[in-house]
């Protein structure tokens, strides 16, 4: 893929990206708003463009289950996970295969607190292993009793939990419950908060999709370790290009990039 900077000047993205690879993308979702512009969001097509960015696995969660009914969008999101579930075809870009593995994520809806708290029960108990929020979408904040409840609930459940929102805003819920939190919006700009949050919290980690400043990736790992840093795309809603580009071309070193690339969300989602 050439990109054309602001200049004119153009660039090939894939000869800086090398031979990285990703072996487990955080933030992946199968599913369109239905109140925006933007793909249909099929699993097959979003397998297809996680490989051709060379993503062999996202933890994949439904924007069915966050918008309009939680319990059908969950239990599709499950069958996506299922050996007989049909694969996308289609050529991936150079190194990848032709269609990238599901690793399931439930959702709760936080505008309802007691039904969410018997959803994460059922879905612990068919191995899922995180849970993913969408506060925006729903409209909750982050004082709302729900969230506290939620947050509560997966400490006591083992489940790591993903969510959206301001950083600034959302680490206090989850703050003093030992619970393990990847903060999938933290942008550059927000990136002092997200540290001293995250220096009292050590389940705190942080997606990489917005941290796109020319130090982000490096200051969080000087200041906290490479281990809170998961790369996460938002596969098909975003452009998985640019955080990969980003952590192609950071200054961590190998082991760390790799963990950054899958290792630290295969520790978190099991």
């Amino acid at each position: 893929m050439a990109i054309r900077d602001k200049a004119g000047m153009v660039f090939d993205a894939w000869g800086l990206i090398g031979g990285l690879e990703v072996a487990l993308d955080v933030d992946v979702l199968v599913g369109a708003y239905p109140d925006r512009d933007g793909p249909p969001g099929t699993p097959a097509t979003v397998r297809a463009m996680l490989a051709a960015h060379r993503i062999r696995a996202g933890a994949v969660a439904s924007l069915r289950a966050a918008l309009f009914d939680v319990r059908s969008g969950n239990d599709a999101t499950l069958a996506l996970a299922a050996p007989d579930d049909l694969t996308a075809p289609g050529a991936a870009a150079s190194g990848g295969g032709s269609s990238a593995a599901f690793v399931p994520v439930g959702v709760v809806d936080l505008r309802d607190p007691v039904g969410a708290g018997r959803e994460m029960d059922r879905l612990a108990a068919a191995g899922v292993r995180a849970v993913r929020l969408f506060p925006d979408e729903q409209g909750v904040e982050a004082g709302f009793p729900s969230v506290r409840h939620v947050a509560r609930r997966a400490a006591r459940l083992d489940m790591t939990v993903l969510t959206g929102g301001d950083v600034r805003r959302f680490w206090q819920p989850f703050a003093g419950l030992e619970a393990r939190v990847v903060f999938l919006d933290t942008h550059f700009y927000h990136l002092g908060d997200f540290l001293v949050a995250a220096a009292d919290e050590p389940g705190f980690h942080t997606s990489t999709r917005l941290l796109n400043s020319p130090d982000a990736l490096e200051t969080v790992a000087a200041e906290l370790g490479a281990d809170r840093l998961l790369y996460g795309s938002r596969t098909p809603h975003y452009e998985p290009i640019v955080p990969l580009l980003r952590l192609a071309t950071s200054g961590l070193k190998p082991d760390e990039v790799a963990a950054v690339a899958g290792g630290n969300a295969r520790r978190l989602l099991g």
